[in-house]
């Protein structure tokens, strides 16, 4: 892991800059590629809590964030004093981001619900969060932070650490009377408001301005100038001390900083991602790619990703394997003829070269309206690929076929082969070929197919409820066929949780971790088949039928309800931390496994898995989120803007217990910008 982090190799269709929805700069390599398949639940916030939530533990003192920038002229010098406008150097700018990333954020009580946006014409975010504290609309005096501006806008190259566009901040950058953008909402409501955190933070920054060698010196100045005007005119408007905020110039020249202090260049001059600066889109195709790295299924059988070396050091290239099998929505069922040519292909290839083939994607066999072609073609497939992974298994069968014009050495016929069924993610797509593969290969029915595909053979996987319902159907056609069943298809029973199954298992986040949703935890046989024994409940309570609970016979020891926390942006979760923690822990050492789940498991139970995996492995946030968002499969983990703060809390008490030094590895306003950019191509 080490080698990937020293230098990030290039991401397809990865954009250094903000796609236009957000009214971001946007370069022109294109707009972020949204992983097939995930999507953005609905999130009820719930009712507004009839009376204030106990602020949580350790956060009620008053913290104020400290900035060397402040005043500037103690340490910088006035360029121009109408409007007031500062020149910095790398060197003071440099030690100024790091004394930031060191000071302790305000307590989530001080800063919400005013980072939610509370427009003063939006009645309805002004009513929920409002109507408990009429003083949430005013500018929380506690904060107090560095914004760093590029000049032009293009952060396609020369991007500092958390450096922003001018357009992110100001509403017209051509204006003579420069203002800054009204970021809050004014129709709606939403208490994921990420978008706006950047524009909002810059407004209670000192902002500094540069340029890379092929800005011009008048521009920035210009651009300072705008920028200065701007924080005189919101300081009017809000009652703040005249240039308590103010702006700067770097003097030094892009170069100077790449050169003295490459750990703040994000992308350096030439275009280049520099791998010292934590990337959220890099890190969340690096854990997918770490989840769902290929395994051998069957026998000369595997499963995983598109191979592709470059993002994860333990990737097998192409070369690995004989025959690669994308599974694909545009695919069709192959022919016979086809499997015969590929067959012959594979026999004169002599493993010089690597065959490719499709096949029909998840999802794509939709009952009750199935061809019987489709399924002979299935079923076709299956016994084609079993026959050429297990050549010894089939020795006694038929060594020539008859259309063959050619003898055939022997040798080159017992070969065994090795087959990759591959996606762009490596466990959606493929899951139908897959299971069904694994069913006719193993001679398993349906139910420990699905159970063992994950336990046993490590496979995180997601299915359509139509796959569950087309492989359930032809489960007496597979196993009748397959070379390791030797029962009776008419004894098979099936267990209850079966007939429960949308498709989806609960995530694996850590072997003793699991996440998600009511309807997994409502599935107690289910659990009991993966080796999940213990049940923390989020905010929403079980209903377990009584003769389920009398037949499984559970420890009360095993359950623990985190009671009135909705998912609504003003309960507060940091003070249950310890207690959930605690209790998977238990399991852990118990050597069982902990389902955490709330209502969708995106947000509430997210947050404590998050919680979970910064405590364990020592991870800082954005690592974290990373990990436990490409794990959470087919749907987007979503931790509303508290409880996203309260993480980066979180992180600053790890670093305290571990005897570390306080530092962010980003600053607030960068991980909400990221998380927006990350969350954009999966919106409706």
């Amino acid at each position: 892991m080490a080698a990937a982090v020293a230098r990030y190799p290039s991401m397809p269709g990865r954009s250094s800059t903000p796609p236009p929805h957000l009214s971001l700069n946007t370069s022109s390599r294109g707009t972020p590629t949204a992983i097939p398949n995930k999507h953005i639940p609905e999130c009820s916030p719930g009712g507004l809590p009839a009376t204030p939530p106990a602020s949580p533990p350790r956060q009620d003192s008053l913290i104020e964030t400290s900035s060397i920038t402040y005043p500037p002229d103690a340490y910088c010098s006035l360029y121009s004093d109408d409007p007031p406008v500062y020149t910095i150097t790398a060197d003071r700018m440099a030690e100024a981001l790091e004394h930031i990333a060191t000071q302790p954020l305000p307590n989530p009580d001080q800063v919400f619900p005013w980072m939610h946006g509370l427009h003063s014409e939006n009645q309805i975010q002004l009513a929920f969060f409002s109507s408990r504290r009429r003083s949430g609309r005013k500018v929380p005096r506690c904060i107090r932070s560095i914004t760093v501006v590029k000049t032009g806008g293009s952060l396609s190259a020369s991007k500092l650490k958390g450096a922003i566009a001018p357009d992110e901040l100001l509403e017209s950058v051509s204006s003579d009377t420069p203002r800054f953008i009204e970021c809050d909402p004014k129709d709606g409501f939403s208490v994921r408001n990420f978008q706006i955190q950047a524009c909002k933070l810059a407004m209670v920054s000192d902002i500094i301005v540069y340029g890379d060698h092929k800005t011009k010196p008048q521009d920035t100045i210009a651009l300072a100038q705008k920028i200065s005007r701007a924080q005189r005119q919101y300081e009017a408007r809000n009652g703040f001390p005249h240039c308590l905020f103010n702006t700067f110039m770097l003097s030094d020249p892009f170069a100077s900083m790449q050169e003295k202090y490459p750990k703040l260049v994000a992308i350096n001059s030439t275009g280049d991602m520099t791998g010292e600066i934590a990337d959220f889109f890099y890190w969340e195709r690096y854990e997918m790619s770490a989840m769902s790295k290929a395994t051998e299924i069957s026998n000369n059988v595997f499963l995983g990703p598109t191979p592709d070396q470059a993002l994860h050091p333990d990737c097998v290239g192409e070369e690995g394997y004989d025959m690669l099998i994308e599974a694909t929505d545009l695919a069709h069922v192959p022919e016979s003829r086809s499997l015969r040519a590929l067959r012959m292909g594979l026999e004169r290839v002599h493993r010089k070269s690597t065959l490719h083939m499709e096949f029909p994607s998840s999802g794509s066999i939709m009952p009750p309206t199935w061809a019987h072609g489709e399924v002979d073609g299935l079923m076709e497939m299956c016994k084609w690929m079993y026959e050429l992974a297990n050549p010894q298994e089939v020795r006694r069968s038929k060594r020539r076929r008859e259309e063959e014009d050619e003898a055939i050495e022997m040798d080159d016929i017992a070969a065994p082969r090795k087959f990759l069924i591959h996606c762009t993610d490596g466990y959606t797509e493929t899951t139908l070929l897959a299971l069904a593969y694994f069913m006719y290969a193993e001679g398993l029915p349906v139910h420990d197919a699905w159970i063992q595909m994950h336990r046993d053979k490590g496979r995180n996987f997601f299915a359509y409820p139509s796959d569950v319902a087309l492989l359930t159907a032809i489960q007496p056609r597979i196993l009748q066929d397959s070379p390791r069943f030797n029962q009776s298809v008419l004894n098979l029973s099936e267990p209850r949780w079966l007939s429960k199954l949308d498709g989806s298992l609960p995530s694996r986040i850590l072997p003793y971790m699991y996440l998600g949703n009511l309807g997994h935890a409502n599935n107690p046989e289910l659990l009991r088949a993966m080796g999940i024994n213990r049940i923390l409940s989020v905010g929403e309570p079980l209903s377990w039928p009584e003769d389920v609970k009398k037949k499984l016979d559970w420890p009360a020891e095993n359950f623990l309800m985190v009671d009135r926390v909705q998912d609504n942006g003003v309960d507060p979760l940091w003070g249950e931390f310890e207690r959930c923690l605690k209790f998977i822990e238990a399991g852990k050492k118990e050597g069982g496994a902990t389902l955490v789940h709330c209502r969708v498991g995106v947000s509430r139970s997210a947050t404590i898995c998050i919680a979970e995996v910064m405590n364990e492995m020592g991870l800082p946030f954005p690592r974290a989120y990373c990990f436990v968002r490409a794990r959470r499969l087919n749907v987007i983990i979503q931790p509303h803007l508290r409880f996203t703060y309260e993480l980066l809390k979180w992180e600053e008490y790890q670093r305290q217990r571990r005897n570390e030094p306080l530092r962010r590895d980003l600053e607030w306003a960068t991980v909400a910008r990221e998380i927006a950019l990350m969350n954009k191509p999966y919106s409706r």
